[in-house]
């Protein structure tokens, strides 16, 4: 799983041959998994407090364009 970005306490993933809608997850450091979708930026799976994610989500919804491309590379 390719490594977009990388914050204190968690980083953000894009899946490679992953399935729709495009989304990306947020992994923090003791294994935790959050699948966000791009676009809506809206959580899937709840492992994960929104608090504790929170730098990454902001992140993301100044990348947005960044992740949709990424996504779309890695899931042609």
């Amino acid at each position: 799983m390719p490594l977009i970005q990388r914050f204190l306490g968690c980083a953000i993933y894009i899946n490679t041959r992953d399935h729709n809608p495009p989304h990306f997850h947020v992994r923090t450091h003791d294994g935790r998994d959050v699948l966000v979708e791009i676009g809506t930026f809206k959580i899937r799976s709840h492992d994960v407090a929104r608090r504790d994610i929170g730098e990454a989500l902001k992140w993301a919804m100044d990348h947005g364009d960044l992740l949709l491309a990424k996504f779309k590379e890695y899931n042609p």
